[in-house]
């Protein structure tokens, strides 16, 4: 028996399209279905919209203040903006659309409700902006496992020279410009000049727009999805006579999955990767254990033989999508059974955000593992720009805090070619 197979999805999708979202969010998360409150006169179903989802920069809910107390959305009503809905109907679209957002991310591939939400729409976010003498283009990738758009970041400091290569693995529902927009990496380009792509994952590949990161055909080297993203990789370093010894992977959620999975099957191009509320490598070979991954089931598998990767991960504590366990099974796995110095310090960001943050190193060496615990933080990119979906602005800045251990780290046994 796994998480998934004990719900009810049909009933799910039936509280939904009915307005009873504090009804189809306790099912989904495993909970009894809170009491519906009598409405007073005159009252719908989404009079108390605040209660009833989350906002739709983030999939997670509020833990109740006191024993007992109801999840709540921190924050709803709230646009990119920061301003209200207006509008007869403005909030109680936004908690629909905000709902079925966290159906399909927690959910991909579920075949239960494939025309769910499909007439609402998500707000609009305004085109990636691109300073003078960048670019910001697409481009196609294709192999024997299919083909793949993604678009590349140049920064205007860019003259020819050999630049790193940043490989950005979006979540689910998201996009390439969304992805730039939430961790605003072309803007961290722009100031350290790195050279970053975006590989975006069709709905024909993935409903949801997830990468597969829990089919076993998609985790091998030279095969499915790995084959693709690590070829996209060669393709930037070809085309923009990129640095094939500093070459990085991050992702959020799926995407950190992703990149935990090219950790795995290309140590010999990736010179270290960044884990964002994602899962380690192997972790799932189908649909029911990756349910149970994400709960927090399951067991991670070594990365085998091959070099070893340095890795950074970010993850919350009260992320109730990807359970946090899996932010610690990517640290161990990723350390390879090897004995490292540790060091363990704690902070607070400017936003307020708690965190512990552990580093374990080989010597005076950089930090060959690093991870920080963000407490009481869902799931979403860490220190991200509300102009992207997902993110929690409060920080640590996560993009920053990877590429300075990205920077630290080059690869001895890089290659262009399989």
């Amino acid at each position: 028996m796994n998480a998934f197979s004990t719900i009810d999805m049909a009933e799910v999708t039936r509280l939904t399209r009915a307005g009873q979202l504090n009804e189809a969010m306790a099912l989904l998360q495993g909970r009894p279905a809170p009491a519906k409150p009598q409405a007073a006169a005159g009252e719908g179903t989404l009079h108390n919209a605040a209660d009833a989802t989350r906002p739709w920069r983030t999939i997670d809910m509020a833990a109740p203040a006191a024993p007992g107390g109801a999840w709540t959305a921190p924050g709803f009503g709230q646009g990119a903006t920061g301003e209200a809905p207006t509008g007869k109907g403005g909030t109680a679209r936004q908690s629909l659309s905000a709902t079925i957002r966290a159906l399909r991310e927690r959910f991909p591939k579920v075949g239960t409700m494939p025309d769910l939400g499909a007439d609402l729409g998500l707000p609009r976010r305004a085109p990636v902006p691109v300073p003078d003498g960048a670019r910001y283009e697409e481009r196609t990738f294709a192999n024997a496992a299919g083909s793949r758009s993604y678009k590349v970041y140049v920064p205007s400091g860019y003259t020819g020279q050999a630049l790193p290569v940043v490989v950005m693995l979006h979540g689910c529902t998201q996009s390439a410009d969304d992805f730039a927009a939430g961790t605003r990496m072309n803007e961290l380009a722009e100031e350290l000049t790195f050279l970053v792509a975006y590989p975006e994952q069709p709905q024909s590949a993935n409903l949801q727009k997830c990468w597969n990161w829990f089919n076993a055909s998609d985790q091998q080297r030279d095969a499915g999805e790995p084959s693709l993203l690590a070829g996209m990789a060669r393709e930037v370093i070809r085309e923009f006579s990129g640095d094939p010894t500093r070459v990085y992977a991050a992702g959020l959620s799926a995407g950190g999955a992703a990149a935990a999975i090219l950790a795995s099957t290309y140590p010999d191009l990736f010179a270290a990767v960044g884990v964002h509320s994602g899962l380690p490598s192997g972790v799932a070979k189908d649909m029911p254990s990756a349910f149970a991954a994400m709960n927090g089931g399951g067991v991670a598998q070594p990365r085998g033989t091959r070099r070893t990767v340095p890795t950074i991960v970010f993850h919350g504590d009260a992320d109730r999508t990807v359970h946090p366990v899996n932010g610690d099974r990517v640290i161990t796995q990723a350390s390879s059974g090897r004995t490292l110095e540790m060091e363990v310090g704690r902070g607070t960001s400017e936003g307020g955000t708690a965190y512990t943050r552990t580093v374990q190193r080989e010597g005076n060496g950089p930090a060959f593992l690093e991870q920080w615990v963000l407490h009481g933080s869902g799931h979403a990119w860490s220190g991200g720009s509300a102009s992207g979906t997902y993110t929690d602005p409060r920080g640590p800045d996560a993009s920053r805090e990877m590429m300075r251990f990205f920077l630290a780290h080059a690869s001895t046994t890089a290659q262009t070619r399989h």
